[in-house]
């Protein structure tokens, strides 16, 4: 089991989050952003690999305005020196990598504007994954999408939008269920029709279910990933945020006794951990430690 966290590094000096505003848009400013940006992601990558950490999900801002029709520069191209090195150090060390579009790339919204920008979206997201020479175990993660008053025709227009997409993006896209909208059996649902892997977070099916067991759920969602080609399944671990009103709100730092309970019920599966946590690093650590003595029997 490989754990890991998403996007920010706060125990180094390194942000792969850069940007700058479109109004103040120039290419040889979004080429200095890239640059730092992309030296930033290989001296997280160091750090990661320093502290045994060999799953991290990329940020999507790494590559500033990339689905937006203002940037024409070829960054591919341009960096591609830079993505090779990037890419090489991954492989080397056998690190997992995932990349998260945001809640507004929606490819079974009603409006066609808004699933035209969402696949450019994923295509650039997509694009960057293929940049790194990372092969289909290299997955963007999204969520199902809205429901716009009817849930079976928002499930059966995801599936109609999915079929449609290029096989560059269906080869590393993939669906969780979420807290509030579609649960692990609507994903089910969803992939019966297409086969797309479900990726299982334990925190929005505590507050989404069909009351089956959380294990059922989990296991039920292993099965949808082929491992040969997408890899051992990929999950999402975090727990409520006891000081927060807000029901699915993360927690700060990590429950070691819920995490090792976690554990204890999965152990038996492979899987790489995304600890979706506040303080990220700093919870991993503490998550690889408690792994050690789940699987290991450390002392």
């Amino acid at each position: 089991m490989r754990i890991g966290y998403p996007c920010i590094n706060n125990s180094i000096e390194y942000s792969t989050n850069n940007t700058f505003r479109l109004v103040s848009y120039s290419e040889d400013r979004l080429i200095q952003t890239i640059d730092k940006n992309l030296e930033s992601l290989l001296q997280i990558l160091k750090f990661n690999l320093d502290n045994d950490i060999l799953f991290f999900r990329i940020g999507s801002g790494i590559i500033p305005f990339a689905s937006h029709e203002i940037c024409k520069l070829n960054w591919r191209s341009y960096f591609k020196d830079k993505l090779a090195e990037i890419g090489l150090f991954i492989k080397q060390h056998n690190m997992r990598i995932s990349m998260h579009p945001s809640q507004f790339v929606l490819i079974n919204a009603l409006n066609p504007k808004i699933v035209a920008c969402s696949i450019a979206e994923l295509n650039y997201h997509c694009n960057f994954l293929d940049a790194l020479e990372l092969d289909a175990k290299a997955k963007v993660q999204i969520h199902v999408g809205g429901v716009y008053g009817d849930k079976q025709a928002a499930l059966n227009r995801f599936i109609a939008n999915y079929k449609d997409l290029p096989g560059d993006i269906k080869k590393r896209l993939v669906i969780e269920n979420d807290d509030r909208l579609f649960s692990t059996q609507n994903c089910l649902y969803i992939h019966s029709q297409v086969g797309i892997p479900i990726i299982f977070d334990n925190l929005h099916f505590y507050c989404l279910n069909d009351g089956e067991s959380m294990i059922d759920a989990f296991l039920a969602a292993r099965e949808t990933w082929n491992f040969d080609i997408d890899g051992i399944p990929m999950l999402d671990y975090s727990t409520q945020d006891l000081t927060s009103a807000n029901i699915g709100k993360h927690t700060k730092t990590i429950d070691e006794e819920d995490f090792r309970e976690f554990l204890s019920i999965i152990k038996d599966y492979d899987s790489d951990i995304m600890l979706e946590i506040k303080d990220k690093e700093k919870s991993t650590i503490i998550a690889l430690n408690i792994l050690q003595k789940v699987i290991f029997q450390v002392i």
